[in-house]
């Protein structure tokens, strides 16, 4: 059963609700910190803080469109050990379940750790969201949560959310301990705060906050959002694949990759310590590139680049949650989320398996499965 209460607004003041929810909860006497979005007094974005000061949430962030980090890999690094005390982290729908698949890869641990999720309203890509944010970045993510929030949309002033959220599906925190409902919500006057399991539940208790219903409202808004969310991903994947169906056109779609591992080191859920690609493996020999250049009698340079790709795709197509880092930390614009989306969603289909969706769902290909692919292995 969902315990389900809300927060109510002053004054119309969503962001200022929110900042009085997350010092309620780190005055806790059990909460030892809060991993909040929180806005940099030395220039205006949005960074995951970790903060034991409640005053310090006065900057917290957590509406704004900027989105330069997928906060999971932070809170593998918090949870990773045993810690002296109890943290709570504030994330969005994809970091969550990013965060699951650095659980269940051991990456991670849940144990001394609340999650509170918030509703998604997306956000910009990093190019977009500096050159739009502006002097003011309070009234920035004002302006932009109430067009999100009253139906006018994100686009505004040149801008728009990035393909990634645009084609996110799972815009709820459905694997938060605590879960922030916006859509569907009066949110001029109030905010929807739901436990969702019970170390959630026993938190949210000793708050004090009035308990209600869900809004009846909210279910019709949610299905109106996914069902946009889902045409736009599908004609997204149909473009896709119409343009990397063969090696050939795969080959000009990756053709400005640089090896730059922007995409490795941004992903959440890439998690090796080492990369076979920054080893000896492919750190080549000068003779090795004139070989390649007399047989072929011109090899691009760097090489490697379709190889790097292909086997990112088969290593992490089954773990990816279409959070659209990959594409925003590249320096030349390839279209990668797209690309690892569309096949991550046709694998993860294949194994009847949602990234992030459950910890107790294992990931593919690490259990023996009887009757998997049984038109495959011909059993």
């Amino acid at each position: 059963m969902v315990k389900t209460t809300q927060v109510d607004l002053k004054d119309q003041d969503l962001l200022g609700a929110l900042r009085g929810f997350f010092k309620a909860v780190l005055e806790r006497e059990e909460i030892s910190a809060i991993l909040v979005p929180w806005r940099l007094p030395m220039k205006n974005t949005v960074m995951p803080t970790l903060i034991t000061d409640p005053q310090q949430l006065d900057r917290a962030d957590p509406l704004s469109p900027g989105f330069a980090i997928n906060t999971a890999r932070v809170v593998s690094r918090l949870t990773r050990r045993a810690s002296a005390g109890k943290v709570v982290a504030v994330m969005r729908p994809c970091e969550i379940r990013a965060f699951v698949e650095l659980v269940k890869l051991r990456q991670g641990r849940t144990e001394e750790l609340v999650i509170i999720g918030l509703d998604c309203l997306g956000a910009f890509g990093n190019r977009d969201y500096f050159r739009w944010v502006g002097d003011d970045a309070e009234a920035s993510t004002q302006k932009f949560y109430r067009a999100v929030l009253t139906g006018s949309g994100a686009a505004m002033d040149g801008v728009d959310l990035s393909r990634a959220c645009k084609a996110c599906e799972l815009p709820t925190a459905d694997g938060a301990d605590i879960a922030v409902g916006l859509y569907g919500v009066d949110t001029a006057q109030h905010l929807l705060v739901q436990a969702r399991t019970p170390e959630g539940e026993n938190l949210l208790g000793k708050l004090g906050l009035v308990e209600t219903q869900e809004p009846p409202g909210r279910m019709k808004a949610l299905e109106k959002l996914v069902a946009e969310r889902i045409a736009f991903r599908d004609e997204m994947f149909n473009q896709t694949r119409a343009a990397t169906d063969n090696m050939e056109k795969l080959g000009t779609y990756l053709a400005n990759c640089v090896n730059c591992y922007n995409c490795r080191v941004a992903c959440p859920v890439c998690y090796c310590r080492e990369c076979v690609f920054v080893t000896d493996v492919f750190d080549h020999e000068p003779a090795q590139y004139l070989r390649w250049a007399e047989r072929k009698g011109a090899v691009k340079l760097p090489t490697d680049t379709l190889f790097y790709h292909l086997t990112r795709l088969a290593h992490m197509s089954t773990a990816c949650v279409g959070c659209g880092q990959c594409s925003n930390a590249c320096p030349n614009d390839l279209s990668l989320m797209e690309l690892f989306r569309s096949v991550a969603h046709r694998t993860q289909a294949g194994f009847g398996y949602a990234a992030g969706r459950s910890l107790d769902e294992k990931p593919p290909l690490s259990e023996f499965r009887e009757n998997e692919f049984p038109e495959v292995v011909g059993i």
